[in-house]
């Protein structure tokens, strides 16, 4: 037998076990009181039996997650509200309403995805925040089908950029510079938000003036694919339900990697900044993000940039996006692959344009080798079969994806330098 038989048979014996699960209902159940009101997520079917996700609110704001089996024949609000009311008791109280939330410029980057893009304007446009404008950035269009749909769809209600760059972070960029806003908020194209989303995510710029950048949840729209469903039970892009300030003056101490640990902030489809603050750290470094040979790390870039010029960071969990998650196997391994080269990548730019924390990143290095090697282990499962609780490892990640997320953390670097190299080749042409 070559020594490739095993670990065939054995990537063969992980997509066989991937290819067993089962979907999972989205839901959501807010608790009022006494009362109780279940209701479908974005885009699904009413709730029947079977496995649910559930996001348990208390008077609208998001307080957890769970996931139930209902059984065939059990009425899906009374099994789910008992179980909700139980884990609304181990939250408490959401924390009060913070100010009025400032004037803000919510950019969507997007490429050639026009039926998705038209779903996430719908929900932006039917946010609450009192004074707001939405720009769409296309980014190196290859036709005018998005052009067509802002356009004609949404006239004035929604300004159109194009950029013909490509690279996501380079489309954000473009998005600042045009953005009129005190804070400018970032979301992707494969979202819908929360009616709250964009208050609950700004509002706390106006309380704290030390504030740099918010953060906000992101929960799965759909689980029908074993690939959704496996993305989420291994945590998704959720980063709880505490709401959690950062602050460089006052490091948190179960953080001894802090601020080189930014995923752990948040993520780019829920995402915001003082305006003025991400203009002076420089926007987001063009050389990163998915469409440039880094693949991603545009965000975690943003996020140090800001908590290395001493603002805060703050994450709530109040601010919720909805997130349509990859839905094949093929869709996974890219996306492990992406990870693994943005986390380094994005550490490689900012050594490049901020080299004075190289010696605070060497000092943490040994350590974060060791975080490194925990976050791309085989995981396997802790028991149950449906998301939840965000870390409970309901199915096993397969050893594939670890193998391919730490290639990914090894090519970060060199993806990034290309990145440099292919921008500066692209000014070259433009000025001559």
């Amino acid at each position: 037998m070559s020594r490739t038989a095993p670990t065939r048979a054995r990537t063969q014996e992980e997509i066989r076990r991937f290819l067993a699960i089962g979907a999972v209902q989205v839901a959501e159940l807010d608790l009022d009181g006494d009362e109780a009101v279940l209701r479908p997520g974005p885009g699904s079917p009413p709730v029947t039996h079977g496995e649910v996700f559930v996001l348990v609110r208390v008077a609208g704001r998001p307080v957890g997650a769970l996931s139930a089996r209902v059984p065939e024949g059990a009425d899906p609000q009374a099994v789910l509200t008992e179980r909700a009311r139980a884990a609304a008791d181990r939250a408490g109280r959401p924390e009060p309403s913070a100010g009025v939330p400032p004037y803000t410029t919510v950019v969507v980057a997007t490429r050639e995805r026009a039926w998705q893009l038209a779903r996430a304007l719908d929900s932006l446009l039917a946010q609450d925040h009192p004074h707001v404008e939405i720009v769409v950035v296309d980014n190196a269009p290859a036709t005018d089908g998005t052009r067509e749909v802002v356009e004609r769809t949404y006239g004035e209600r929604v300004r159109y950029v194009r950029e013909p760059v490509p690279g996501l972070a380079v489309a954000h960029n473009t998005g600042l510079a045009a953005a009129r806003g005190e804070v400018v908020a970032f979301t992707d194209d494969d979202v819908i938000a929360d009616p709250r989303w964009l208050t609950e995510l700004t509002a706390p710029f106006t309380t704290d003036p030390r504030l740099g950048c918010a953060t906000g949840l992101i929960l799965p729209a759909r689980l029908r694919t074993p690939a959704q469903v496996l993305l989420e039970s291994h945590g998704g892009f959720a980063k709880g339900f505490t709401p959690t300030t950062y602050d460089p003056a006052d490091p948190p101490r179960d953080e001894p990697l802090f601020p080189f640990t930014a995923g752990r902030f948040g993520s780019g489809a829920n995402m915001a900044f003082r305006t003025e603050v991400l203009r002076a750290v420089g926007g987001f470094d063009p050389a990163t993000g998915t469409g440039t040979p880094a693949r991603g790390g545009d965000d975690l870039y943003g996020f140090v940039r800001v908590l290395a010029e001493g603002h805060r960071l703050h994450y709530t969990p109040y601010a919720l996006v909805w997130h349509h998650h990859r839905e094949t196997w093929a869709d996974l391994e890219t996306q492990a692959h992406g990870y693994g080269a943005g986390l380094t990548a994005y550490l490689t730019a900012v050594l490049v344009n901020r080299p004075a924390l190289l010696p605070a990143f060497l000092a943490r290095l040994p350590r974060g080798l060791s975080h490194a090697r925990a976050l791309t282990a085989v995981r396997k499962t802790d028991g149950g079969g449906t998301p939840g609780a965000h870390d409970a490892r309901t199915h096993p990640w397969p050893r594939r994806l670890s193998h391919l997320q730490r290639r990914g953390m090894l090519y970060g670097p060199v993806g990034y330098l290309r990145a440099r190299r292919a921008l500066r080749g692209t000014a070259g042409r433009a000025a001559g």
